[in-house]
């Protein structure tokens, strides 16, 4: 598949319809066209950009800003381990060579089964608990090649279904809300008053 199902167009409807402009909700369509097909093909972002009114250029430019964002296909699992200073120096380097060794593929290749992805990320914000890494943004902490090849036979196992769910997948439940209760959009240029918060005395 790569144009949005026509599910998930009924969904983009829905995510479209809380910004005050449609361009807003790129990035939400984004992640939705991501979690459809695994990765953002090209079709998918030319039909992003008719349902937000952009074109597939401006899609594509605001997707290619985020990492997060793959656009060939990858495995069911994208491991990135953290490869930035406070994991470097806790042993990030000789855990990437053990991870190739172990998968049977360089960085970025995907193994035979198209099950892993194996990347190199940037720091992922657990210096504490270095080296890291992700599975599908899911975090492991303190990596050791032991642990790496224990992670590795649960993701193979299906151990592991339940806590990571396929590559793309950013929540297994989606927000829903009814249209009597929802705050409702209003574009900056349509609004004449402060927040209704604001009672208008300048702060001393």
């Amino acid at each position: 598949m790569a144009r949005l199902t026509e599910e998930n167009v009924r969904v983009a409807r829905e995510i479209i319809a809380r910004y005050p402009r449609s361009r807003s909700a790129t990035i939400p369509l984004l992640h939705l066209a991501q979690q459809q097909d695994g990765y953002v093909s090209n079709d998918a972002m030319v039909h992003i950009g008719e349902l937000v009114g952009a074109t597939s250029a401006e899609v594509f430019g605001t997707a290619s800003f985020y990492e997060m964002f793959k656009f060939e296909p990858v495995g069911k699992y994208l491991v990135n381990i953290c490869g930035t200073m406070s994991c470097a120096l806790l042993g990030a380097d000789e855990l990437i060579h053990h991870a190739e060794h172990a998968l049977d593929v360089k960085l970025g290749g995907t193994t035979d089964d198209g099950l892993i992805t194996l990347e190199r990320a940037e720091c992922q914000a657990a210096c504490t608990e270095a080296p890291c890494l992700q599975v599908n943004y899911r975090y492991r902490f303190r990596v050791t090649n032991e642990s790496f090849d224990q992670l590795v036979d649960d993701l193979r196992a299906g151990r592991l279904d339940g806590e990571i769910p396929p590559h793309g997948t950013v929540a297994r439940v989606r927000q829903r809300a009814a249209a009597d209760r929802v705050v409702g959009a209003v574009a900056p240029e349509d609004v004449s008053d402060g927040p209704s918060w604001f009672d208008g005395k300048a702060a001393l």
